[in-house]
Protein backbone atom coordinates (compact mmCIF):
# COMPACT_ATOMS: atom_id res chain seq x y z
CA UNK A 1 0.00 0.00 0.00
CA UNK A 2 2.69 2.58 0.78
CA UNK A 3 4.24 1.98 -2.64
CA UNK A 4 0.94 2.76 -4.37
CA UNK A 5 0.55 6.00 -2.44
CA UNK A 6 4.12 6.95 -3.23
CA UNK A 7 3.63 6.24 -6.94
CA UNK A 8 0.43 8.28 -7.05
CA UNK A 9 2.16 11.20 -5.40
CA UNK A 10 5.08 11.05 -7.81
CA UNK A 11 2.83 10.93 -10.86
CA UNK A 12 0.68 13.89 -9.88
CA UNK A 13 1.79 17.05 -11.68
CA UNK A 14 2.19 20.12 -9.52
CA UNK A 15 0.92 23.65 -9.73
CA UNK A 16 3.38 25.93 -11.55
CA UNK A 17 6.23 26.84 -9.14
CA UNK A 18 5.91 30.55 -9.99
CA UNK A 19 2.22 30.49 -9.13
CA UNK A 20 1.45 32.60 -6.07
CA UNK A 21 -0.58 29.70 -4.70
CA UNK A 22 1.94 26.90 -5.26
CA UNK A 23 3.10 26.91 -1.63
CA UNK A 24 0.30 28.97 -0.12
CA UNK A 25 -3.17 27.92 -1.28
CA UNK A 26 -6.02 30.34 -0.55
CA UNK A 27 -6.78 30.55 3.18
CA UNK A 28 -10.57 30.75 3.35
CA UNK A 29 -10.59 31.51 7.08
CA UNK A 30 -8.16 34.41 6.67
CA UNK A 31 -10.04 35.80 3.69
CA UNK A 32 -13.33 35.57 5.60
CA UNK A 33 -11.84 37.56 8.50
CA UNK A 34 -10.53 40.25 6.16
CA UNK A 35 -13.48 40.51 3.77
CA UNK A 36 -16.93 40.51 5.44
CA UNK A 37 -18.64 39.95 2.07
CA UNK A 38 -16.88 36.57 1.77
CA UNK A 39 -17.55 35.40 5.33
CA UNK A 40 -21.17 34.20 4.76
CA UNK A 41 -19.91 31.72 2.14
CA UNK A 42 -17.37 30.01 4.43
CA UNK A 43 -18.30 27.05 6.63
CA UNK A 44 -16.24 24.46 8.49
CA UNK A 45 -15.97 20.70 8.10
CA UNK A 46 -16.08 18.29 11.04
CA UNK A 47 -12.31 18.44 11.10
CA UNK A 48 -12.43 22.22 11.38
CA UNK A 49 -11.32 22.86 7.83
CA UNK A 50 -12.75 26.02 6.20
CA UNK A 51 -14.65 25.31 2.98
CA UNK A 52 -17.04 26.89 0.51
CA UNK A 53 -19.98 25.42 -1.40
CA UNK A 54 -18.64 24.99 -4.93
CA UNK A 55 -22.19 24.55 -6.23
CA UNK A 56 -22.98 28.14 -5.24
CA UNK A 57 -22.10 30.55 -8.07
CA UNK A 58 -22.18 33.49 -5.66
CA UNK A 59 -19.59 31.78 -3.48
CA UNK A 60 -17.20 31.01 -6.34
CA UNK A 61 -17.60 34.52 -7.73
CA UNK A 62 -16.91 36.14 -4.37
CA UNK A 63 -13.85 33.92 -3.86
CA UNK A 64 -12.45 35.04 -7.23
CA UNK A 65 -13.19 38.67 -6.38
CA UNK A 66 -11.38 38.63 -3.03
CA UNK A 67 -8.42 36.66 -4.38
CA UNK A 68 -7.92 39.17 -7.19
CA UNK A 69 -8.19 42.04 -4.73
CA UNK A 70 -6.14 40.52 -1.91
CA UNK A 71 -3.34 38.93 -3.91
CA UNK A 72 -3.24 41.01 -7.09
CA UNK A 73 -4.65 44.41 -6.16
CA UNK A 74 -7.38 44.14 -8.80
CA UNK A 75 -10.96 45.39 -8.51
CA UNK A 76 -13.16 42.92 -10.35
CA UNK A 77 -16.75 41.81 -10.84
CA UNK A 78 -18.96 39.93 -13.32
CA UNK A 79 -22.77 39.76 -13.61
CA UNK A 80 -24.77 36.63 -12.87
CA UNK A 81 -24.38 33.79 -15.36
CA UNK A 82 -21.01 34.81 -16.81
CA UNK A 83 -18.09 32.38 -16.60
CA UNK A 84 -16.32 32.71 -13.25
CA UNK A 85 -12.62 31.75 -13.52
CA UNK A 86 -10.51 30.13 -10.83
CA UNK A 87 -7.53 32.40 -10.17
CA UNK A 88 -4.87 29.73 -9.39
CA UNK A 89 -5.64 27.76 -12.56
CA UNK A 90 -5.58 30.86 -14.77
CA UNK A 91 -2.28 31.91 -13.19
CA UNK A 92 -0.76 28.57 -14.23
CA UNK A 93 -1.47 29.39 -17.88
CA UNK A 94 0.09 32.86 -17.58
CA UNK A 95 3.28 31.48 -16.03
CA UNK A 96 3.57 28.73 -18.67
CA UNK A 97 3.49 31.37 -21.40
CA UNK A 98 6.11 33.27 -19.41
CA UNK A 99 8.29 30.14 -19.58
CA UNK A 100 7.78 29.83 -23.34
CA UNK A 101 8.71 33.47 -23.95
CA UNK A 102 11.82 33.28 -21.79
CA UNK A 103 13.07 30.03 -23.36
CA UNK A 104 15.57 29.91 -26.20
CA UNK A 105 13.56 27.39 -28.24
CA UNK A 106 12.80 30.04 -30.86
CA UNK A 107 14.59 33.35 -31.35
CA UNK A 108 13.20 36.52 -29.82
CA UNK A 109 11.72 38.65 -32.58
CA UNK A 110 10.26 41.44 -30.44
CA UNK A 111 11.30 44.83 -31.79
CA UNK A 112 9.90 46.54 -28.68
CA UNK A 113 12.62 45.34 -26.35
CA UNK A 114 11.19 43.63 -23.29
CA UNK A 115 7.63 44.80 -23.92
CA UNK A 116 5.50 41.67 -24.30
CA UNK A 117 2.25 41.87 -26.25
CA UNK A 118 -0.41 39.17 -26.04
CA UNK A 119 -3.77 38.44 -27.64
CA UNK A 120 -6.58 36.93 -25.53
CA UNK A 121 -9.12 35.08 -27.69
CA UNK A 122 -12.61 35.38 -26.19
CA UNK A 123 -11.66 37.28 -23.05
CA UNK A 124 -15.18 37.13 -21.60
CA UNK A 125 -16.71 39.48 -19.08
CA UNK A 126 -14.06 38.39 -16.57
CA UNK A 127 -11.07 39.51 -18.71
CA UNK A 128 -8.97 37.40 -16.36
CA UNK A 129 -5.91 36.70 -18.50
CA UNK A 130 -5.15 40.31 -19.48
CA UNK A 131 -5.70 41.47 -15.90
CA UNK A 132 -3.36 38.83 -14.48
CA UNK A 133 -0.75 39.20 -17.23
CA UNK A 134 -0.70 42.99 -16.91
CA UNK A 135 -0.63 43.06 -13.09
CA UNK A 136 1.87 40.21 -12.60
CA UNK A 137 4.24 40.78 -15.51
CA UNK A 138 3.46 44.16 -17.09
CA UNK A 139 2.34 42.60 -20.39
CA UNK A 140 0.08 44.47 -22.79
CA UNK A 141 -2.95 42.78 -24.36
CA UNK A 142 -5.55 42.94 -27.05
CA UNK A 143 -8.59 41.15 -25.61
CA UNK A 144 -11.28 40.12 -28.10
CA UNK A 145 -14.90 39.09 -27.68
CA UNK A 146 -18.16 39.13 -29.61
CA UNK A 147 -21.05 39.63 -27.16
CA UNK A 148 -22.09 43.03 -25.86
CA UNK A 149 -22.24 41.84 -22.24
CA UNK A 150 -18.72 40.40 -22.35
CA UNK A 151 -17.31 43.53 -24.00
CA UNK A 152 -19.07 45.87 -21.57
CA UNK A 153 -17.92 44.09 -18.42
CA UNK A 154 -14.42 43.42 -19.69
CA UNK A 155 -14.13 47.17 -20.33
CA UNK A 156 -15.46 47.91 -16.84
CA UNK A 157 -12.97 45.56 -15.23
CA UNK A 158 -10.12 47.17 -17.14
CA UNK A 159 -11.18 50.75 -16.32
CA UNK A 160 -11.60 49.82 -12.64
CA UNK A 161 -7.85 49.17 -12.49
CA UNK A 162 -6.12 52.33 -13.63
CA UNK A 163 -2.66 50.92 -12.92
CA UNK A 164 -3.07 48.41 -15.78
CA UNK A 165 -5.82 49.98 -17.92
CA UNK A 166 -3.37 51.48 -20.42
CA UNK A 167 -1.99 48.01 -21.12
CA UNK A 168 -5.28 46.38 -22.19
CA UNK A 169 -7.33 47.03 -25.35
CA UNK A 170 -10.80 45.47 -25.57
CA UNK A 171 -11.58 44.65 -29.21
CA UNK A 172 -15.00 43.79 -30.60
CA UNK A 173 -15.11 40.93 -33.09
CA UNK A 174 -17.28 41.77 -36.07
CA UNK A 175 -19.24 38.89 -37.51
CA UNK A 176 -19.32 38.40 -41.25
CA UNK A 177 -22.51 37.53 -43.11
CA UNK A 178 -21.31 33.96 -43.56
CA UNK A 179 -20.94 33.22 -39.85
CA UNK A 180 -23.46 32.54 -37.14
CA UNK A 181 -23.32 34.77 -34.09
CA UNK A 182 -23.45 33.09 -30.69
CA UNK A 183 -26.89 34.61 -30.13
CA UNK A 184 -28.19 32.93 -33.28
CA UNK A 185 -26.67 29.61 -32.32
CA UNK A 186 -28.28 29.69 -28.89
CA UNK A 187 -29.12 32.25 -26.26
CA UNK A 188 -29.29 29.87 -23.33
CA UNK A 189 -26.99 30.17 -20.33
CA UNK A 190 -25.63 27.25 -18.36
CA UNK A 191 -24.50 26.27 -14.94
CA UNK A 192 -21.46 24.04 -15.10
CA UNK A 193 -19.20 22.02 -12.91
CA UNK A 194 -16.82 23.12 -10.28
CA UNK A 195 -13.14 23.12 -10.43
CA UNK A 196 -13.53 21.47 -13.82
CA UNK A 197 -15.38 24.58 -14.96
CA UNK A 198 -17.97 22.57 -16.78
CA UNK A 199 -16.06 19.48 -17.84
CA UNK A 200 -18.09 16.37 -17.06
CA UNK A 201 -16.44 13.22 -15.82
CA UNK A 202 -15.63 10.47 -18.30
CA UNK A 203 -18.48 8.30 -17.01
CA UNK A 204 -21.08 10.55 -18.62
CA UNK A 205 -22.36 9.98 -22.13
CA UNK A 206 -21.34 12.89 -24.34
CA UNK A 207 -24.00 14.07 -26.75
CA UNK A 208 -22.47 15.06 -30.06
CA UNK A 209 -23.55 17.69 -32.54
CA UNK A 210 -24.01 16.65 -36.16
CA UNK A 211 -21.79 19.41 -37.56
CA UNK A 212 -18.23 19.18 -36.25
CA UNK A 213 -16.96 22.29 -38.04
CA UNK A 214 -16.65 25.73 -36.52
CA UNK A 215 -19.00 28.29 -38.08
CA UNK A 216 -18.80 31.03 -35.46
CA UNK A 217 -17.38 34.54 -35.53
CA UNK A 218 -13.78 35.16 -36.65
CA UNK A 219 -11.12 34.09 -34.16
CA UNK A 220 -7.79 35.52 -35.37
CA UNK A 221 -8.02 36.13 -39.10
CA UNK A 222 -10.04 39.34 -39.68
CA UNK A 223 -9.59 40.26 -36.02
CA UNK A 224 -5.82 40.75 -36.00
CA UNK A 225 -5.11 43.91 -37.98
CA UNK A 226 -2.70 44.24 -40.87
CA UNK A 227 0.86 44.60 -39.69
CA UNK A 228 0.14 43.72 -36.06
CA UNK A 229 2.69 41.57 -34.25
CA UNK A 230 2.20 39.66 -31.02
CA UNK A 231 4.41 37.56 -28.80
CA UNK A 232 1.61 35.11 -28.10
CA UNK A 233 -2.09 34.40 -28.19
CA UNK A 234 -3.99 32.48 -25.53
CA UNK A 235 -7.45 31.01 -25.30
CA UNK A 236 -9.85 29.28 -22.93
CA UNK A 237 -12.01 27.73 -25.69
CA UNK A 238 -15.63 26.62 -25.51
CA UNK A 239 -15.19 23.04 -24.33
CA UNK A 240 -18.58 21.61 -25.26
CA UNK A 241 -20.61 20.63 -28.30
CA UNK A 242 -24.00 21.20 -26.68
CA UNK A 243 -25.50 22.99 -23.71
CA UNK A 244 -26.71 19.61 -22.38
CA UNK A 245 -23.14 18.34 -22.29
CA UNK A 246 -22.02 21.48 -20.44
CA UNK A 247 -24.37 20.72 -17.56
CA UNK A 248 -23.67 17.00 -17.13
CA UNK A 249 -21.44 17.23 -14.08
CA UNK A 250 -23.07 19.44 -11.45
CA UNK A 251 -20.32 19.22 -8.83
CA UNK A 252 -20.11 22.98 -8.60
CA UNK A 253 -21.10 26.15 -10.34
CA UNK A 254 -18.79 28.41 -12.30
CA UNK A 255 -21.52 29.97 -14.39
CA UNK A 256 -20.91 30.40 -18.08
CA UNK A 257 -23.01 31.57 -21.00
CA UNK A 258 -23.68 29.51 -24.09
CA UNK A 259 -21.20 31.66 -26.00
CA UNK A 260 -18.45 30.87 -23.48
CA UNK A 261 -19.17 27.17 -23.12
CA UNK A 262 -20.48 25.76 -26.41
CA UNK A 263 -19.76 25.66 -30.13
CA UNK A 264 -20.45 23.01 -32.81
CA UNK A 265 -17.65 20.46 -32.57
CA UNK A 266 -16.62 21.68 -29.10
CA UNK A 267 -13.05 22.58 -28.26
CA UNK A 268 -11.66 20.33 -31.00
CA UNK A 269 -13.39 22.36 -33.72
CA UNK A 270 -12.61 25.71 -32.09
CA UNK A 271 -8.89 25.02 -31.61
CA UNK A 272 -8.71 23.54 -35.12
CA UNK A 273 -9.93 26.91 -36.39
CA UNK A 274 -7.18 28.66 -34.38
CA UNK A 275 -4.65 26.31 -35.99
CA UNK A 276 -6.00 27.10 -39.46
CA UNK A 277 -5.87 30.84 -38.72
CA UNK A 278 -2.31 30.47 -37.48
CA UNK A 279 -1.33 28.87 -40.79
CA UNK A 280 -2.48 32.11 -42.45
CA UNK A 281 -0.94 34.54 -39.97
CA UNK A 282 2.24 32.47 -39.47
CA UNK A 283 4.89 34.61 -37.78
CA UNK A 284 2.51 37.40 -36.78
CA UNK A 285 2.71 35.57 -33.44
CA UNK A 286 5.81 34.03 -31.87
CA UNK A 287 3.68 31.51 -30.02
CA UNK A 288 0.11 30.35 -30.57
CA UNK A 289 -1.39 28.70 -27.49
CA UNK A 290 -4.67 27.31 -26.22
CA UNK A 291 -5.96 25.55 -23.16
CA UNK A 292 -7.34 22.06 -23.83
CA UNK A 293 -9.99 20.55 -21.58
CA UNK A 294 -9.76 16.94 -22.72
CA UNK A 295 -6.53 15.03 -22.99
CA UNK A 296 -8.02 12.81 -25.70
CA UNK A 297 -8.16 15.81 -28.08
CA UNK A 298 -4.43 16.50 -27.90
CA UNK A 299 -3.44 13.75 -30.34
CA UNK A 300 -5.85 15.00 -33.00
CA UNK A 301 -4.75 18.63 -32.56
CA UNK A 302 -1.04 17.77 -32.68
CA UNK A 303 -1.63 15.82 -35.90
CA UNK A 304 -3.41 18.87 -37.30
CA UNK A 305 -0.40 21.00 -36.40
CA UNK A 306 1.86 18.64 -38.32
CA UNK A 307 -0.36 19.10 -41.36
CA UNK A 308 0.03 22.89 -41.38
CA UNK A 309 3.81 22.71 -41.02
CA UNK A 310 4.57 24.23 -37.62
CA UNK A 311 8.20 24.24 -36.51
CA UNK A 312 7.66 23.37 -32.85
CA UNK A 313 4.89 22.01 -30.60
CA UNK A 314 4.89 22.13 -26.80
CA UNK A 315 2.39 20.72 -24.31
CA UNK A 316 1.96 20.89 -20.57
CA UNK A 317 -0.55 20.08 -17.85
CA UNK A 318 -2.16 22.64 -15.57
CA UNK A 319 -3.17 21.43 -12.12
CA UNK A 320 -5.25 23.18 -9.48
CA UNK A 321 -6.84 21.04 -6.79
CA UNK A 322 -8.53 18.11 -8.52
CA UNK A 323 -8.76 19.97 -11.82
CA UNK A 324 -6.51 19.17 -14.78
CA UNK A 325 -6.21 21.11 -18.00
CA UNK A 326 -3.67 20.79 -20.78
CA UNK A 327 -1.80 23.54 -22.57
CA UNK A 328 -0.97 23.36 -26.29
CA UNK A 329 1.54 25.74 -27.89
CA UNK A 330 3.02 25.93 -31.37
CA UNK A 331 5.09 28.25 -33.55
CA UNK A 332 6.06 28.86 -37.15
CA UNK A 333 9.29 30.61 -36.14
CA UNK A 334 12.32 28.46 -37.04
CA UNK A 335 13.88 27.06 -33.85
CA UNK A 336 17.26 28.35 -32.76
CA UNK A 337 18.60 24.82 -32.45
CA UNK A 338 17.60 21.36 -33.49
CA UNK A 339 15.24 19.83 -30.98
CA UNK A 340 15.66 16.14 -30.25
CA UNK A 341 13.02 14.28 -28.30
CA UNK A 342 14.43 12.95 -25.01
CA UNK A 343 13.53 9.33 -25.82
CA UNK A 344 15.52 9.33 -29.08
CA UNK A 345 18.93 7.77 -28.48
CA UNK A 346 19.96 7.26 -32.12
CA UNK A 347 18.42 8.34 -35.39
CA UNK A 348 17.50 4.78 -36.27
CA UNK A 349 16.61 3.57 -32.76
CA UNK A 350 13.81 5.05 -30.65
CA UNK A 351 12.76 3.66 -27.31
CA UNK A 352 10.28 4.46 -24.58
CA UNK A 353 9.19 3.00 -21.27
CA UNK A 354 5.74 1.68 -20.43
CA UNK A 355 5.42 2.15 -16.69
CA UNK A 356 2.57 1.39 -14.33
CA UNK A 357 1.20 -1.54 -16.32
CA UNK A 358 -1.86 -3.11 -14.82
CA UNK A 359 -1.18 -6.55 -13.37
CA UNK A 360 -3.06 -8.53 -16.00
CA UNK A 361 -0.87 -7.13 -18.79
CA UNK A 362 2.64 -8.17 -19.72
CA UNK A 363 5.06 -8.39 -22.64
CA UNK A 364 2.89 -10.91 -24.53
CA UNK A 365 -0.19 -8.68 -24.50
CA UNK A 366 1.83 -5.59 -25.45
CA UNK A 367 3.53 -7.44 -28.32
CA UNK A 368 0.13 -8.54 -29.64
CA UNK A 369 -1.14 -4.97 -29.44
CA UNK A 370 1.88 -3.68 -31.35
CA UNK A 371 1.10 -6.11 -34.15
CA UNK A 372 -2.61 -5.22 -34.11
CA UNK A 373 -1.84 -1.48 -34.15
CA UNK A 374 0.05 -1.68 -37.44
CA UNK A 375 -2.05 -4.48 -38.93
CA UNK A 376 -5.14 -2.25 -38.51
CA UNK A 377 -3.85 0.11 -41.23
CA UNK A 378 -2.81 -2.70 -43.55
CA UNK A 379 0.92 -2.76 -42.83
CA UNK A 380 2.73 -6.09 -43.16
CA UNK A 381 3.57 -7.53 -39.74
CA UNK A 382 5.69 -10.56 -38.86
CA UNK A 383 5.89 -11.34 -35.16
CA UNK A 384 8.27 -13.63 -33.28
CA UNK A 385 6.95 -14.67 -29.89
CA UNK A 386 10.26 -16.20 -28.81
CA UNK A 387 12.27 -12.99 -29.31
CA UNK A 388 9.34 -10.62 -28.55
CA UNK A 389 9.75 -8.71 -31.80
CA UNK A 390 7.48 -7.57 -34.64
CA UNK A 391 8.90 -6.69 -38.07
CA UNK A 392 6.77 -4.08 -39.84
CA UNK A 393 6.72 -2.96 -43.46
CA UNK A 394 4.55 0.08 -44.13
CA UNK A 395 3.86 1.92 -47.37
CA UNK A 396 3.45 5.66 -47.80
CA UNK A 397 -0.33 5.27 -47.57
CA UNK A 398 -0.07 3.27 -44.35
CA UNK A 399 2.18 5.90 -42.79
CA UNK A 400 -0.16 8.70 -43.80
CA UNK A 401 -3.14 6.92 -42.26
CA UNK A 402 -1.23 6.44 -39.01
CA UNK A 403 -0.15 10.07 -38.83
CA UNK A 404 -3.66 11.29 -39.57
CA UNK A 405 -4.83 9.11 -36.67
CA UNK A 406 -7.42 7.47 -38.91
CA UNK A 407 -6.98 3.78 -38.12
CA UNK A 408 -9.19 1.73 -40.43
CA UNK A 409 -9.94 -1.94 -40.80
CA UNK A 410 -7.10 -3.62 -42.64
CA UNK A 411 -9.39 -4.63 -45.50
CA UNK A 412 -9.98 -0.95 -46.30
CA UNK A 413 -6.28 -0.23 -46.84
CA UNK A 414 -4.08 -1.95 -49.39
CA UNK A 415 -1.63 -4.29 -47.75
CA UNK A 416 2.08 -4.10 -48.49
CA UNK A 417 1.88 -7.22 -50.62
CA UNK A 418 -0.29 -5.32 -53.10
CA UNK A 419 1.97 -2.27 -53.27
CA UNK A 420 4.04 -1.74 -56.39
CA UNK A 421 7.70 -2.56 -55.89
CA UNK A 422 8.67 0.96 -56.90
CA UNK A 423 6.65 2.41 -54.04
CA UNK A 424 8.85 3.29 -51.05
CA UNK A 425 8.35 1.34 -47.84
CA UNK A 426 9.27 2.01 -44.24
CA UNK A 427 10.72 -1.12 -42.63
CA UNK A 428 11.40 -1.32 -38.91
CA UNK A 429 11.34 -3.69 -35.96
CA UNK A 430 9.59 -3.19 -32.63
CA UNK A 431 11.01 -5.12 -29.67
CA UNK A 432 9.50 -5.55 -26.22
CA UNK A 433 11.78 -5.99 -23.20
CA UNK A 434 10.74 -6.79 -19.63
CA UNK A 435 12.36 -4.38 -17.16
CA UNK A 436 10.91 -4.67 -13.67
CA UNK A 437 7.41 -5.83 -12.72
CA UNK A 438 4.93 -3.37 -14.20
CA UNK A 439 7.51 -1.80 -16.56
CA UNK A 440 8.41 -2.64 -20.17
CA UNK A 441 10.93 -1.11 -22.57
CA UNK A 442 9.66 -0.73 -26.13
CA UNK A 443 12.31 -0.20 -28.80
CA UNK A 444 11.79 0.69 -32.45
CA UNK A 445 14.70 -0.01 -34.83
CA UNK A 446 14.73 1.43 -38.35
CA UNK A 447 15.91 -1.21 -40.83
CA UNK A 448 16.71 0.99 -43.83
CA UNK A 449 17.78 4.51 -42.92
CA UNK A 450 18.00 5.58 -46.57
CA UNK A 451 14.28 5.05 -47.14
CA UNK A 452 12.41 8.19 -48.30
CA UNK A 453 9.96 7.51 -45.47
CA UNK A 454 12.58 7.34 -42.70
CA UNK A 455 11.72 10.88 -41.62
CA UNK A 456 8.30 9.62 -40.51
CA UNK A 457 9.74 6.94 -38.21
CA UNK A 458 9.86 9.08 -35.08
CA UNK A 459 6.25 10.28 -35.46
CA UNK A 460 4.98 6.75 -36.05
CA UNK A 461 6.70 5.41 -32.95
CA UNK A 462 5.20 8.33 -31.02
CA UNK A 463 1.73 7.29 -32.22
CA UNK A 464 2.45 3.73 -31.09
CA UNK A 465 3.61 4.98 -27.70
CA UNK A 466 0.42 7.01 -27.22
CA UNK A 467 -1.74 4.03 -28.17
CA UNK A 468 0.04 1.63 -25.82
CA UNK A 469 -0.03 4.07 -22.91
CA UNK A 470 -3.72 4.65 -23.42
CA UNK A 471 -4.46 0.93 -23.44
CA UNK A 472 -2.15 -0.50 -20.81
CA UNK A 473 -1.00 2.17 -18.38
CA UNK A 474 -2.77 3.63 -15.41
CA UNK A 475 -4.06 7.16 -16.03
CA UNK A 476 -0.96 9.24 -16.27
CA UNK A 477 -0.17 12.58 -17.89
CA UNK A 478 3.40 13.15 -19.00
CA UNK A 479 3.61 16.04 -21.45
Amino acid sequence: MPSKKRRRKEERPKIHPKNKYSDNPPDFALLASLYPSFKPFVFYSREGRPKIDWTDFNATRELTRVLLLHDHGLDWWIPDGQLCPTVPNRSNYIHWIEDLLSSDIIPKTNSNGDNVRGFDIGTGANCIYPLLGASLLGWSFVASDVTDVALEWAERNVKSNQHVSELIEIRKVKCSQNTHTPEVLNNTESTCSEEGEGLPSSSFHMPESKDKRYHGPPILVNVVRDGEKFDFCMCNPPFFESIEEAGLNPKTSCGGTHEEMVCPGGEKAFITCIIEDSAVLKQSFRWYTSMVGRKVNLKFLIAKLREVGVTIVKTTEFVQGQTCRWGLAWSFVPPTKKIIAPHVTEKNIISFMLEGLQRQFGAVQVLQSVESFFHAVGASCKSNASTFTVDITASTDHCNVLLRNEVKHHDEVASCSNVQEASPNLCFRVSVFQQIPGTLLIKGSLQHRDSPLSGLFSSIIQQLEDALRSKFCREKANF
